[in-house]
């Protein structure tokens, strides 16, 4: 019998291209850890939503603000505000599914579907409302449940995301190669093999302004985190899921009433800050801050500038 053929080397190029982003392993779901691994050692907690398992963080008391970190990401890019916003409320900090310590369940993760999703992450935690803290495409799915479930959102604040014309806005080529070209699971993973973990060590060199923050221990644990068994086909519906955002909420910024706060990095290399500016624009009533020598990931890398302007605003 004949066998498939193997792809032309230009289809290989392409494909080592993409695999920076796409970094992954096995499909095999882990057991759930007793501890987030964090610089700072915290307890772990889960709930299930829609018979899948989720994994947060839940520390301190007072009115709830829930941190949703972006695509490809996990629940270590709010740890710097833990401690910092527990002080005054509840902070509630998920992995989403399909990502980090969360199951990662063979589901279409369109924009609609993530908002039910996270409505019934609120639900299973009991929250009516919270304030919504959403960073890069996380960014869009709190403005979808803010467009979507307006009773159920306090406050609103975006950190480097999510625009509108995603494509044409973003200054990531290594990104835009991903958005332009389908992969299949076994490419992306024949590429993780290939390169390891110095594919991490790249994206992370674009999203942080301060190279010296990209410590072995940081850079070590994010390879593990990318790693996670299952990542890779969540991250591949990102292709055929951003149209949908486009057609959907992207065209509604206007239709947000909710006090909103637009933090950005002054350096971002993902989403220069002339996209944080239209973004602001578009949003009646927003207050935009630029933080100074800060990439995409602002809320990490300076959380000294960051954690005042947050407490400030959701403390209202």
């Amino acid at each position: 019998m004949q066998g498939s053929p193997l792809p032309s080397p230009s289809v290989i190029r392409r494909i080592l291209m993409v695999v920076p982003f796409l970094v992954g392993a096995s499909t095999t779901q882990p057991d759930f850890s007793p501890w987030f691994e964090s610089i700072q050692r915290l307890p772990l907690k889960t709930t299930q939503v829609e018979g899948f398992g989720m994994a947060y963080l839940d520390a301190g008391q007072g009115p709830p603000v829930i941190l949703v970190h972006g695509f490809s990401g996990s629940m270590w890019q709010f740890e710097y505000q833990q401690a910092p916003l527990a002080t005054a409320m509840r902070v509630i900090t998920p992995d989403l599914l399909g990502s980090g310590l969360s199951d990662k369940p063979e589901l279409a993760y369109t924009p609609s579907q993530q908002v039910e999703l996270f409505r019934g992450f609120m639900d299973a935690l009991g929250i009516q409302r919270a304030s919504l803290v959403g960073h890069s495409m996380g960014a869009g799915l709190v403005i979808g449940m803010a467009l979507t479930y307006p009773e159920r959102v306090d406050r609103l604040v975006l950190i480097d995301g999510f625009p509108d014309h995603v494509h044409e806005k973003l200054a990531s080529p290594t990104l835009k190669r991903m958005l332009d070209t389908q992969v299949p699971v076994w490419m992306v993973e024949f590429g993780n093999w290939l390169f390891g973990g110095s594919t991490v060590t790249a994206m992370l060199e674009e999203a942080i302004y301060d190279h010296r923050l990209l410590t072995p221990v940081v850079l070590e644990r994010s390879r593990l985190n990318r790693k996670r068994a299952g990542l890779i086909p969540p991250l591949l519906t990102l292709p055929k899921n951003l149209p949908l955002w486009e057609d959907g909420f992207a065209k509604r910024f206007a239709e947000i009433r909710h006090p909103t706060l637009i933090l950005w990095g002054a350096e971002d290399r993902l989403f220069p800050p002339a996209v944080g500016q239209a973004l602001h624009a578009a949003i009646a009533g927003s207050t935009l801050s630029l933080i100074p020598e800060a990439g995409h990931i602002p809320q990490w890398e300076r959380p000294d500038v960051a954690n005042p302007i947050l407490l400030k605003f959701l403390q209202g």
